[in-house]
């Protein structure tokens, strides 16, 4: 009788299930189910109902079951990958309190100086946790519910991130691990524990409140009589510990040892390596983040990419194929029409405040092909500061893997080429977050069989690369990017000042 692991990967705009074959690391079955945000909230807020998340996984499961032709007894693992991040606040019987905010949501700016003011500043919140605390992170959501709805705030019990929830409502066991811990802003990653100054920054009783730490390569638990009985599945199976998207995204694209870098182009934007000690950037900018593998993921996020080409694409009424088109005729640089991609704000750089700036708009460039070539240039240059900042922290790449939405298209993985200067590969298996979710699942179904297995042995045997799909630097083109990303970052530097007070005024 074969055996399957599932891998789950609930994101921001959807929920992703493969069912992979343990003797090959085959996809065989797919499910998906998509959903939005809730709409009409205040500027910069951006929440969604714990529940959607369950219930897309509900039907996602038995949608890539159905496509696999399996039997609940084929089903020996899951691993559940989630958007990091987002804040879930439960009550003292489980139930959630209310909506979640996400990790785009850019309201808890004041509640990040606040805290970061109370640890003893930059110099110092860095110094107790190795990050700084931003707006994306959990624990200015959790400081914003204390000032804000001090009602909800009374009744919290628990923190949770996403994939946490998915993983107590599959096991009944409420835990987190180092990877998407390391995300909250609250655990100093150095030592892997909770940073009782921050903590107590933020409330002296949130310690209680923060569930069991465990690391990567353990079960959260195993499936519930309940959920099982939901899924069509037997209880019983093992559910890994799992993680952050950007963790799962590593290990599914063969990111677990040094010298690989990926680059996911999805609505956001990341760009992380596999590392053997802590990387702390002084500065605040790159996240020393865990991983899911019992090391260390120093990443960079932007929270712009896709959501700048989707929103040119729809606008221009264009097929994903018109807009690969379109941008394949402009030439690089788009004729000098720059794109500051901040139309959701931003996390790297750290502009909460910022919005879409198109720069460099004459009757050349005022064309739907360079708005669109611009668009791709502007989101790549953009992931481009922050690897250029990994560099200078000692994190080089040899090669990038790119994987998300972007990494399908031919003509944006050579401006990826081009602007990173490096070799851009893709994989064979596209859902990167997905598929580490079931290979970190396999791995520790494994282990608990009392096996001795690498997470490196696993994906060097899995994880395929598309030779077809690979994009090598063009010099005349590095050499344009490279002016237009000096360009880039000085109009970002001289208009911060501007984009809070535009803020200002559009709250007025």
């Amino acid at each position: 009788m074969r055996t399957l692991i599932l891998g789950i990967d609930s994101g921001t705009q959807s929920t992703k299930v493969l069912a992979v074959d343990a003797r090959d690391g085959k996809v065989v079955g797919i499910g998906s189910q998509a959903y939005d945000l809730i709409p009409n909230l205040p500027p910069g807020a951006k929440e969604q109902h714990p529940h959607i998340w369950r219930d897309a996984t509900a039907a996602a499961i038995r949608q890539a079951l159905r496509q696999a032709k399996a039997i609940a007894a084929n089903v020996q693992a899951i691993g559940v990958s989630g958007q990091q991040h987002g804040f879930v606040p439960l009550d003292k019987d489980g139930e959630v309190i209310r909506p979640a905010k996400l990790w785009c949501d850019t309201s808890t700016a004041a509640e990040c100086e606040e805290i970061m003011g109370r640890v003893g500043g930059l110099k110092q919140t860095i110094k107790a946790l190795g990050n700084a605390v931003l707006p994306g992170f959990t624990a200015s959501k959790i400081l914003w519910l204390k000032k804000h709805e001090p009602k909800n705030f009374a009744r919290l019990a628990t923190v949770l991130l996403p994939h946490d929830y998915l993983n107590f409502w599959l096991t009944g066991e409420k835990v987190m691990e180092y990877g998407d811990a390391s995300g909250t802003a609250l655990l100093d990653v150095r030592k892997r524990k909770w940073a009782r100054s921050v903590l107590e920054a933020i409330d002296p009783a949130l310690g209680s409140k923060l569930p069991p730490l465990i690391s990567s390569d353990q079960p959260a638990g195993q499936l519930q009589a309940a959920t099982a009985k939901q899924l069509g599945l037997n209880p019983g199976v093992l559910v890994s510990a799992g993680g952050g998207d950007n963790m799962m995204g590593a290990i599914g694209t063969g990111n677990t040892r040094a010298g690989v870098i990926t680059a996911s182009f999805g609505t956001s934007g990341t760009v992380y390596a596999c590392a053997e000690k802590p990387v702390v950037d002084p500065q605040g900018e790159i996240a020393a983040f865990c991983d899911s593998t019992n090391r260390w993921l120093p990443l960079l996020c932007t929270m712009n990419v896709t959501v700048a080409t989707e929103m040119v694409r729809q606008d221009f009424g264009w097929t994903h194929e018109r807009y690969a088109a379109e941008s394949a005729r402009i030439p690089a640089g788009a004729n000098g029409l720059l794109l500051l991609p901040y139309f959701e704000g931003e996390r790297t750089p750290n502009v909460p405040d910022g919005t879409g700036v198109w720069f460099g708009v004459n009757q050349k460039t005022f064309d739907a092909g360079h708005f669109a070539r611009a668009a791709m240039e502007g989101v790549t240059l953009g992931m481009n500061y922050g690897l250029r900042r990994l560099a200078e922290l000692g994190v080089k790449p040899k090669q990038l893997r790119a994987t998300g939405g972007g990494a399908n298209s031919k003509v944006w993985r050579q401006i990826m080429a081009d602007v990173f200067n490096a070799e851009v590969v893709t994989l064979k298996v596209s859902e990167g977050a997905a598929y580490g979710a079931a290979l970190q699942a396999y791995w520790c179904w494994r282990l608990q069989q009392g096996e001795k297995l690498t997470i490196e042995e696993v994906t060097d045997r899995f994880v395929g690369l598309n030779p077809t799909e690979t994009a090598q630097p063009d010099a005349a083109n590095v050499k344009v990017y490279r002016e237009l990303q000096a360009l880039q970052d000085e109009l970002s530097s001289s208009l911060h000042g501007v984009f809070a007070k535009h803020r200002q005024f559009v709250l007025r």
